[in-house]
């Protein structure tokens, strides 16, 4: 874990004492000014602690420690001035979040102590960063692992809706592309609570009854329930909810908050990708599905179909084999429905071989029997 601390003050002699006194103690690097400070922000990686004088010349340290917070929002940030009125302090606090307001001149031992409770303090964000990450990617995982198992169908079509709702943020320059491609993931979890029955007409475009069509119309609400209260998932949760409102619906995006434009961003990727998807696997060509989505008039935004338009479906550089149970890995996509010998689906056309999918059909293929080799995709990476 990085632990250097960057120091910034146009006073020349007070950075020298500070490196004189404190190198032994701490791993430090200094600049001369704002604008020298700026410069090593952008070519380092982010510091543990970053310490700004008050009173620079181009820029005061208050805007300083503001570009910082933006650049490095994990950086502990202290000030440093010889101007210890009250406003200055609110507005380093209110505009830099400031961890520690140090007033000169300041003994040593006071500057030594303040940089030791920072770098605690720092090494406290990380560690709760870290766990907040370990937690998301675990809780995520479970989820995806239980839909594969509960509804292979929904979660063959999330696989490929992962990889489109990809493709519209890499061309689109999207901020952010994680929160996207989980929404892509997580998209059909609430399909846990649809017969299997009403799903399968669902993705094969047959006729629903009243009851059902009400049915699939929960699953978003379902699905948002399901995720919100998870911490850092608020915002996916959204996305997921709105995933069947048409972008008329919405008002002009300009007069969105951030948080609320990729919301809108998010829910109609995965409206294009989810609608765009049920066609293609029904078999219609993928130009022929985004001019069947493009005749739907304010259902979609069309910056994004014009970014769907540009994928290629069919990637180079798919292999195509017969293997046998035993033999299958997390590399591999179904290319056929598996079924057990009894008749029941187990991995639909289309869906990624999955740590728990690939020892469900090894439980199958020892006590119910499936019928063996399967005919499996083998991708690489695609350059998009």
């Amino acid at each position: 874990m990085n632990d250097t601390i960057l120091f910034v003050d146009d006073d020349v002699n007070l950075l020298a004492g500070i490196k004189r006194r404190l190198r032994k103690q701490f791993n430090l690097e200094l600049a001369e000014g704002s604008i020298q400070g700026l410069n090593i922000l952008a070519e380092h990686d982010p510091f543990a602690v970053v310490v700004a004088d008050m009173r620079m010349p181009g820029m005061d340290g208050v805007q300083f420690l503001a570009e910082v917070k933006e650049k490095s929002p994990n950086t502990v940030r202290m000030m440093l001035t010889g101007n210890a009125d009250l406003q200055t302090a609110i507005d380093a606090v209110n505009q830099g979040n400031i961890f520690r307001f140090l007033t000169k001149p300041c003994p040593m031992e006071i500057m030594s102590g303040a940089l030791t409770a920072a770098l605690d303090q720092h090494r406290l964000i990380m560690a709760e960063k870290e766990l907040l990450e370990k937690t998301l990617r675990g809780s995520i995982k479970v989820l995806t692992d239980i839909l594969s198992l509960v509804n292979p169908t929904a979660f063959s079509q999330s696989s490929r809706i992962r990889q489109y709702v990809r493709h519209m943020t890499i061309r689109s320059r999207l901020p952010h592309p994680w929160q996207y491609e989980i929404a892509a993931l997580l998209s059909q979890i609430g399909c846990v609570t649809l017969p299997a029955d009403t799903l399968e007409k669902v993705y094969a475009q047959a006729p629903l009854t009243p009851e059902e069509e009400s049915m699939f119309a929960q699953h978003p609400a379902t699905g948002h329930k399901l995720l919100a209260n998870i911490p850092r998932l608020e915002l996916i949760a959204e996305m997921i909810a709105q995933q069947h409102r048409p972008f008329s619906d919405y008002p002009p995006l300009e007069k969105l908050s951030d948080d609320e434009r990729a919301a809108v961003w998010g829910a109609q990727m995965l409206n294009i990708a989810t609608n765009f998807d049920r066609l293609v696997h029904s078999g219609i060509s993928a130009k022929i599905a985004i001019g069947s989505l493009r005749q739907k008039k304010g259902r979609y935004l069309p910056d994004l179909l014009d970014t769907l338009a540009t994928l290629q479906v069919a990637q180079a550089g798919e292999v195509t084999k017969l293997v046998r149970i035993k033999d299958l890995n997390t590399q591999m996509v179904a290319a056929q429905d598996i079924e057990a010998k009894n008749g029941l689906l187990l991995v639909p056309k289309g869906q990624e071989i999955t740590y728990p999918v690939m020892e469900r059909l090894r439980n199958f293929s020892r006590r119910v029997g499936i019928a063996e080799p399967v005919r499996v995709i083998i991708q690489k990476d695609s350059d998009e």
